[in-house]
């Protein structure tokens, strides 16, 4: 038996920044995670390169059933915190659109800091230490793994959601939250390329790797202006992942594919200065070519002059190009998805602490509870308020 003032069970972004807060506390600290290296979805994460997080993060960009929840956290340890604290450790990173921030060199580099820190703070990790079992007694918790048994008095949840199974991804915190009597929202993967049905699926046949800059609206009239991309199965790119967490299955999404202008001023155009071309070579200048051609092969669009269109035409065109309506299969689910949504109701915990209110010194952080954030770092930077928030309180 191991006597610990904390367990943490989860070393990723929000167990080991919980472990470094509460080591520098005084606390003697344990992380257990069953995987064979800690931040393994830190190191996939924005293309190997991490994005940490985003200088806007607000609690405006996160989804949960109480909008309030994710204030507290946020505003006690915001982007600018980690970013001062990865400037300690000498990060080089760069900034990209809409307040993203990316490492130059590796995700490893985040990694590497997390550990430093936790090194730093007397914590101990334990990996390849499969949990078996949670029990509560007198003096607190007891968790068993594999090959050890570890009694604390605080108890923290940072085991994430059952997004990317290949990295180890499991429902340990759901059941664990569960087995005490909490709450546990519905979960389905969010931030995910879409799939699509066969026929469409036809349609695009060939279009895999073309990107269009777009406006994506869902059916509640949520809207996100940015790329989209064809691929193999369907469509993705970031404003398809960023719409995946507001649809539903049997949903449509409207697409609207010249979000910067409008059909009927480029047709006004061209009858002036283009009024011979055919509408395929002219649309071309605008949108990808084969994506037009696919148009036309289908009969979504006709192929005709310019000066031969006519106004019931044209009303035609803004109605598909501005308001492409595309029904969904599905998406590709936790093997790709980003982040889950839903998990444990943030009803059942506190907004300061993060503890349980049903069990004293049992604490949820991260992906495991019922907050989901945008695409962009929004998500790793929650996991840094909650787990500072949390390793203060533990």
């Amino acid at each position: 038996m191991i006597f610990s003032d904390v367990v943490i069970i989860g070393a990723g972004a929000a167990g080991l920044m919980a472990a470094a807060t509460a080591g520098y506390r005084g606390r003697s600290v344990t992380v257990v995670d069953m995987g064979k290296k800690p931040g393994r979805k830190i190191l996939i994460s924005g293309g190997g390169r991490c994005n940490f997080t985003n200088e806007n993060a607000s609690p405006e960009n996160y989804l949960c059933q109480n909008p309030h929840f994710a204030k507290s956290a946020l505003s006690r340890y915001s982007a600018q915190d980690f970013i001062e604290l990865v400037d300690r450790h000498g990060l080089n990173y760069h900034h990209k659109t809409l307040g993203q921030l990316f490492c130059d060199n590796s995700a490893q580099d985040i990694v590497d800091i997390l550990m430093t820190e936790c090194e730093w703070a007397g914590v101990d990790i334990a990996m390849r230490s499969e949990v078996i079992s949670v029990n509560k007694n007198d003096t607190g918790y007891e968790v068993v793994t594999a090959g050890e048994s570890y009694q604390c008095e605080s108890l923290i949840i940072a085991s994430g959601g059952l997004t990317m199974p290949k990295l180890g991804a499991s429902p340990i915190g759901y059941k664990v939250a569960e087995q005490f009597g909490l709450k546990v929202l519905p979960t389905m993967a969010a931030l995910v390329p879409f799939t699509l049905h066969d026929h469409d699926k036809q349609k695009f046949d060939g279009l895999s790797g073309i990107s269009i800059a777009t406006e994506v609206t869902s059916e509640d009239g949520t809207t996100f202006k940015e790329n989209i991309l064809f691929t193999h199965r369907g469509l993705s790119g970031p404003a398809i992942l960023q719409i995946s967490s507001f649809w539903r299955s049997g949903q449509a999404v409207t697409i609207n594919l010249l979000p910067e202008t409008s059909i009927d001023a480029l047709i006004s155009e061209w009858r002036e200065t283009s009024g011979q071309k055919s509408l395929k070579n002219m649309l071309a200048t605008v949108l990808p070519k084969r994506f037009i051609e696919a148009l036309i092969k289908q009969k979504d669009i006709s192929d005709k002059a310019i000066n031969q269109i006519s106004n019931d035409e044209i009303t035609y065109l803004g109605q598909y190009l501005h308001q492409w309506q595309i029904k969904p299969n599905g998406t590709e689910g936790y093997r790709t998805a980003e982040v889950t949504l839903g998990g444990v109701d943030t009803d059942e915990i506190s907004s300061k602490t993060f503890e349980a209110k049903k069990a004293k010194g049992l604490y949820f952080i991260g992906e495991a509870i019922d907050v989901t954030g945008w695409l962009g770092g929004y998500n790793f930077q929650f996991a840094w308020s909650s787990g500072v928030a949390c390793g203060q309180a533990v």
